[in-house]
């Protein structure tokens, strides 16, 4: 079966009965109802929710961090340069996928990048929390769609062409529940692109800060996605030059902890912010390019649903 010939249906968040998409209608359209149980999805401004006990709560990620995100992601060295790798990633390895979900957007800011990539048919934002919704969507288009739910549980078969996860997957404490609720989602040959971050020996306060239940060995992401009956496609570090810089932060954090260390990663200042940026747009062009190191603070798999 090819992906042209999968039929995209959504499942009721209640009984797990599932129904056609149409072309012309949203994925979780506003005040949907399961035909099969009558069980009705709440809405808050307008936003559908299909998790919504679990909505703005400290569940592997404190709702309160997106307001001060919200305010450094548009021109921080780190996130400026991963959206600019994620863009070509995605325009590398599926440059025909017309729907794109992204799990756990937060403030929307790869998904901005994304959107302006390419015409995309259907674009839908998701989150378990409405608080991050909120920035994303003054960040984007009416056309864009907006549901909270969480990763473990998507409720949908065969919707999408291509599922982000950006530096989500580490937060969830069964990891490999979201790669399958991925799985199921995508259309048969689907792709997905996860982030993560990488290397036990690199956690720090920054790591604790944001609620994070792991840092990934190298291969391990690899493994649990094969696992979960995904091929291969790519592998690669991000911030590999930057890990001697990495590696000093962390050791002078655990000789001599201090808030301020933490802060300069968050905010580090604008001529080192220029330069950081400068060096971390010259290794997102070497690795797509095909120069992939083995070691750097997060791991970046592309792989496709078999």
């Amino acid at each position: 079966m090819n992906s042209h010939e999968a039929v995209a249906q959504r499942t009721c968040p209640a009984c797990a009965a599932c129904e056609p998409i149409r072309p012309d209608e949203a994925v979780w359209p506003r005040g949907w109802h399961c035909q099969a149980c009558g069980h009705v999805v709440a809405q808050s401004s307008e936003i559908p929710m299909l998790a919504p006990e679990l909505a703005d709560t400290i569940s592997g990620f404190d709702p309160v961090s997106f307001a001060a995100l919200a305010d450094i992601e548009a021109s921080h060295f780190w996130f400026v340069a991963r959206n600019e790798l994620m863009v070509g990633l995605s325009d590398r390895y599926f440059p025909q996928a017309r729907s794109f979900l992204e799990v756990g957007c937060g403030n929307g800011i790869v998904l901005s990048a994304l959107k302006d990539s390419r015409h995309w048919e259907r674009l839908v934002a998701s989150d378990l929390h409405p608080t991050g919704l909120a920035h994303a969507r003054a960040r984007m288009p009416r056309d864009v769609e907006f549901v909270q739910m969480s990763a473990l549980a998507i409720p949908a078969v065969a919707a999408f062409d291509l599922i982000g996860a950006f530096d989500i997957v580490e937060h969830v404490a069964d990891d490999e529940g979201v790669l399958r609720a991925i799985h199921r989602a995508l259309r048969p040959g689907g792709g997905t692109i996860i982030s993560v971050p990488q290397h036990p020996w690199l956690w720090s306060g920054a790591d604790d800060v944001a609620h994070h239940q792991r840092r990934y060995r190298r291969g391990e992401l690899e493994t649990k996605l094969q696992r979960n009956g995904f091929e291969l496609l790519a592998s690669l570090s991000y911030t590999a030059i930057l890990l001697p810089l990495m590696v000093a932060s962390r050791i002078k954090a655990r000789i001599r902890p201090s808030e301020q260390d933490l802060d300069r990663e968050v905010s580090p200042g604008r001529a080192i912010n220029a330069v950081l940026l400068a060096i971390l747009r010259a290794e997102v062009g070497l690795a797509l390019a095909g120069v992939h190191w083995p070691a750097g603070g997060s791991r970046v798999v592309v792989a496709r649903a078999m």
